[in-house]
């Protein structure tokens, strides 16, 4: 099975698994700290409409769903502050309307949608060279960011409110971790797609949380354990010749109910235990 190496493809999804790793624990750690799950699956499905813009008009759909994903997330930001809208209803508004959108731009597209389906499902084999360097760019502008910001954003993640009483640009940071969820979302479409992309964002982190409440120990496991998974489920899949994004993300939902389960013995051993 190792053959499967030596080719260009297989090599460039083993690094784009390296990479969703790192910036996957360091945003999705902030994203379920900061109980911003149900904006990302906002996010990711408003993205749809990017995509399907950017094929009825022949430009690229990476880039249309880039833009339409931050201006979404920025716009439930604005409607929740400004108006008397609630945050929930403001993202299944514009969730809502980015599928809408898709789906009316893709049927007047003419002629077969190429590349639609990776968009759907994933397919982390055809990732090339050039997304390869985007995604480390991007990778590289998050750890600075966290790396320069560390504590503010720890602040804002586990209490706005406080934050915003010791004079942290809150809605400042607020915005620009909106903006890099989005360009994470739009980034890791590609590896898993717009079906499965929020469990890969979510579920490495529920589960190193089983062990461990510490902020930095959850960025560092959970992107430890999204790399681990993706390069089993690459191989799996290449075996059993099945879809890679998939694959992984079964994995990553195997784990976690492994480690639901090792906990749950856990415990059930520690009362036997202080009942002799």
């Amino acid at each position: 099975m190792l053959e499967i190496v030596q080719y260009t493809f297989f090599r460039n999804a083993l690094w784009a698994v390296l990479l969703i790793g790192i910036a996957g624990g360091i945003i999705g750690t902030y994203i379920v700290t900061r109980r911003m799950v149900f904006i990302t699956g906002g996010i990711t499905h408003a993205s749809f409409g990017g995509l399907g813009i950017g094929l009825f008009m022949g430009i690229n759909p990476t880039i249309m769903a880039m833009l339409f994903a931050i201006g979404s997330a920025l716009g439930v930001g604005w409607l929740s502050r400004r108006a008397t809208v609630r945050e929930d209803s403001a993202i299944a508004a514009l969730w809502a309307l980015g599928m809408a959108v898709g789906i009316i731009c893709i049927f007047k597209t003419p002629g077969y949608t190429p590349g639609l389906t990776e968009f759907l499902f994933g397919n982390i084999l055809t990732i090339t060279t050039g997304d390869l360097i985007w995604f480390a760019l991007y990778t590289m502008a998050l750890v600075l960011l966290f790396a320069l910001c560390y504590r503010q954003l720890i602040a804002v993640a586990f209490d706005a409110d406080f934050a915003a009483t010791r004079r942290l640009p809150v809605r400042l940071i607020d915005y620009t971790m909106v903006v890099m969820v989005s360009l994470c979302v739009v980034l890791t479409i590609r590896l898993v797609g717009i079906m499965l992309l929020l469990s890969m964002l979510t579920v490495p982190q529920m589960t190193v949380e089983l062990f461990t409440r510490r902020y930095r120990l959850l960025q560092v496991a959970s992107g430890v354990l999204t790399i681990v998974a993706g390069v089993i489920g690459l191989f799996v899949a290449y075996g059993l010749d099945v879809p890679a994004g998939a694959c992984i993300v079964f994995i990553l939902i195997l784990l976690y109910a492994v480690a639901r389960v090792a906990v749950w013995l856990r415990a059930r051993s520690r009362i036997s235990h202080d009942r002799q």
